[in-house]
């Protein structure tokens, strides 16, 4: 479900990049053709069995590594960010994003599709957070109830 979410999230930035065609920029037909590009390869990652997303990885990684690019950054990116995978790291994942997602330029639509990506991330990490805490008060409350029991337990009077 969050992975049809993603997916879903990606092709309405998209929509809204086609909308936008005749304010863009020069140039920026083939950052839309990117950002086109790059929500089919989240796509394909989504598909992928864990040992192709391993070597997807690692590709990516050593592509990243040699050439730190946009379309690098943002594949490498989505593969950490996509969910359930076996390499997702939402940190690594939203660390690759930060600088094209930063505030300022409106810049066009590749930095669109970074910023909604990192919005997303960042989202996620939060709502994970909250879901943490609430389980730990939830523990907490079950260890007080657990407590309550045996001390109820306890001051009983013993039959013979």
């Amino acid at each position: 479900m969050i992975r049809n979410a993603f997916v879903i999230a990606i092709a309405l930035l998209l929509a809204g990049c086609a909308s936008l065609r005749n304010l863009s920029q020069p140039g920026s037909e083939l950052e839309e053709r990117q950002v086109i590009q790059l929500i089919n390869y989240a796509q394909r990652v989504a598909t992928m069995t864990a040992e192709q997303q391993r070597r997807e990885y690692s590709a990516n990684n050593q592509e990243f590594a040699r050439d730190k690019d946009a379309m690098s950054r943002m594949r490498l990116a989505l593969l950490l960010a996509a969910p359930g995978s076996s390499v997702h790291d939402t940190s690594r994942a939203a660390g690759l994003l930060e600088p094209m997602a930063a505030p300022g330029d409106a810049g066009g639509p590749l930095r669109s599709l970074a910023r909604l990506v990192y919005a997303q991330l960042i989202e996620n990490a939060s709502e994970q957070k909250r879901a943490n805490q609430l389980r730990e008060k939830l523990d907490a409350l079950k260890e007080v109830e657990r407590t309550i029991m045996e001390r109820g337990q306890e001051s009983q009077p013993r039959r013979r």
